[in-house]
């Protein structure tokens, strides 16, 4: 790893030379490309990690391979060595056993083992028709859900949730094994609850977390986020969905936001709204209790005249909780609908982004999730299915297909692990962007060859890995589009660390 990490740093150098001459805007390329070298030196750098602590030599097997993976970015290679690597994949892949609880402890353990049951029992056998069909998640689902303590898994035990310490790696084997059966209906449920209990445990008087609270841990209120609008998306600080104060203490809201998941079933929407001209300090965060409401779109009349409209937009995946396009018209809001009060009147920037911090590190989650999905039903699928006389896994290429696949689904989840362990003791901010960005690719990554592998099979809706595979695109845009990741977060971290 030392003539990696030398040749990075002589790459960091340059481009920071380079943006202190000119300015960023004029060496985005470049920046992006030093973010992409440092995403995999770092993937390579947690999975070493790993095996050195576990001492297993598949572990080790697969850290080489991301090792010579990120040099092969960085340095380059040429057919040798390209050859050599494809070599490797496939002598992995025919020594794959499941690794993911290697060095996990008992809890961790218990949990996925009790996670990975409850998902293929309860979500398993709806995932194909809620993608096919567009359909609600299942009552059910979200009932068992509740039933296991999912929705608190960040709410403290005193306002009735589950969690007595911070434990991101509890969440992300959660977020992983519900998203490995179905992102929608199983991987995106718990992640909005995290957004606002975060917003609420920050900022949030006392009065609005023992109210929302308990109801959010126990499932009885279902949350959703607004954020994004239809001129503004990553540039939060530009939004225009506006909330005015009214003389009797009200806010009313006029505007509207786009690619809000889960807003019909969800009985809280935590909406970021303008309420002063001063960019992202003159944002504030509003938490909006409705009804809950099935199907593709909803109507919510206030008797005085406000209007909340709402309907879903059409996506190539992602189905399920559906995502949709909201339209304010003089809706009302209570004046304790300001989270944090007065004392936090246009600060909601800064309780979004934090909340955007663990919304990427679940994400990163999500995206193992998808990609182990594929990767699972791959090996499946190439050990029974027969080709000129042999089944598909006989063969090196499709082997080293499986193999990279495998060592790229470890190395994302390695890398979101120590982003955890860095969040629980109150850093990791920029290493949960990274995992996100690393793992959002990889999924990409894996699912396409996971579809390849399958041949004509994969291409059918009827076979679950064309599902995982069109889920899988939507990782690299949510939660921080990956060229503003690239460019503002990581980015920026790695020309302000010093020589």
């Amino acid at each position: 790893m030392q003539r990696l990490a030398e040749a990075l740093e002589a790459l960091r150098a340059q481009v920071a030379a380079d943006v202190a001459t000119d300015g960023a805007d004029r060496h985005q390329v470049a920046l992006d490309y030093l973010v992409w070298c440092h995403a995999h030196a770092e993937a390579a750098r947690a999975l070493r990690e790993w095996a050195a602590r576990n001492r297993h030599p598949l572990a080790a097997e697969m850290a080489d391979a991301a090792e010579e993976e990120a040099r092969a970015f960085v340095l380059g290679s040429g057919p040798e060595a390209a050859i050599a690597a494809g070599r490797r994949h496939a002598e992995i892949a025919g020594r794959l056993v499941p690794l993911e609880d290697l060095g996990a402890p008992d809890e961790h353990r218990l949990l996925r083992s009790t996670l990975r049951d409850f998902a293929e029992r309860q979500i398993g056998p709806h995932a194909q028709a809620i993608h096919r069909r567009d359909l609600d998640v299942p009552e059910p689902v979200i009932a068992g859900a509740a039933e296991l303590g999912l929705f608190g898994m960040s709410v403290p035990t005193r306002y009735g949730g589950t969690q007595e310490r911070e434990d991101f790696t509890a969440m992300l084997i959660a977020t992983e094994e519900l998203s490995r059966v179905s992102l929608a209906a199983g991987g995106s449920l718990i992640t909005r609850p995290e957004i606002l209990v975060r917003a609420l445990l920050r900022g949030g008087t006392e009065d609005q977390r023992r109210r929302w609270l308990p109801a959010i841990a126990s499932g009885r209120k279902l949350v959703a986020v607004g954020v994004t609008e239809p001129d503004h998306g990553s540039d939060v600080a530009g939004l225009g969905c506006r909330a005015s104060r009214r003389p009797d203490g009200a806010w009313e809201v006029a505007g509207t936001k786009l690619w809000c998941t889960f807003a019909g079933r969800s009985e809280l929407l935590m909406l970021l709204l303008r309420t002063a001209e001063r960019g992202h300090r003159g944002l504030s965060v509003f938490v909006l209790e409705k009804p809950a409401f099935a199907g593709h779109a909803f109507e919510h009349l206030q008797p005085g005249g406000g209007a909340l409209r709402a309907r879903a937009i059409p996506t190539i995946g992602y189905r399920g909780m559906h995502t949709f396009e909201l339209s304010f018209d003089r809706y009302v809001l209570p004046a304790d609908a300001l989270v944090g009060g007065d004392e936090w009147l246009n600060r909601g920037f800064y309780l979004q982004m934090e909340g955007f911090a663990m919304g990427r590190i679940q994400t990163a989650g999500r995206a193992v999730g998808v990609m182990q999905a594929a990767l699972d039903a791959a090996l499946a699928y190439t050990r029974e299915r027969r080709v000129f006389g042999s089944p598909v896994f006989d063969h090196q290429l499709a082997r080293a297909k499986l193999g990279a696949a495998a060592m790229r689904v470890q190395a994302a989840r390695q890398l979101s692990y120590r982003a955890a362990r860095l969040l629980d003791a109150g850093g990791g901010q920029v290493e949960a962007s990274l995992a996100k960005l690393y793992a959002s690719r990889m999924a990409e990554l894996v699912t396409r060859e996971a579809m390849q592998v399958h041949g004509a099979m994969g291409y059918g809706e009827e076979t679950d890995v064309s599902r995982h595979f069109v889920d899988a695109r939507v990782l690299a845009i949510f939660e921080g589009a990956e060229e503003v990741l690239s460019l503002r977060v990581v980015g920026r971290s790695l020309l302000d660390r010093p020589a």
